[in-house]
């Protein structure tokens, strides 16, 4: 079993682990001095023992603030599940029905004659063009 030497505050500690979480154990003690020199710098001098309790509890108390975030997170996510779930066990709605309006046959006669009379106007302008050139 290694022991990893680890600094805390001011003070260095010999500290037993198993064989590969050296790593992990010296990165759990970085950021439990970066605590205890919060408190160094809040606070100045104190005690070992007192800082550690200190900076153990300031771990502590944001561990709890993050594990009541997670349980919301979880909650908020099996809610969304659960819906999610309702929604697509629902059937699919019917369409909705448009209705398009229809021109009325005597708008579309009346077109038709207003056609019929600018093509007699074409002709007839074409006609004197013709006649007059």
């Amino acid at each position: 079993m290694p022991d990893v030497n680890v600094t805390i505050g001011t003070k260095n500690f010999s500290v037993a682990c198993q064989e590969g979480e050296e790593r992990f154990l010296q990165a759990a003690a970085a950021v439990l001095d970066g605590e205890a020199q919060v408190l160094a710098d809040q606070l100045g001098r104190m005690t070992p023992e007192r800082m550690l309790l200190m900076a153990g509890l300031m771990l502590a108390d944001k561990t709890a603030g993050l594990e009541e975030d997670l349980r919301r997170a979880q909650y908020d996510v099996q809610e969304h599940a659960r819906l999610l779930e309702q929604l697509q066990s629902q059937p699919a709605p019917e369409p909705e029905r448009v209705e398009i309006p229809m021109i009325p046959p005597s708008v579309a006669e009346s077109l038709a004659e207003l056609a019929a009379q600018a093509e007699a106007v074409a002709d007839q302008v074409e006609l004197k063009a013709a006649g007059g050139a």
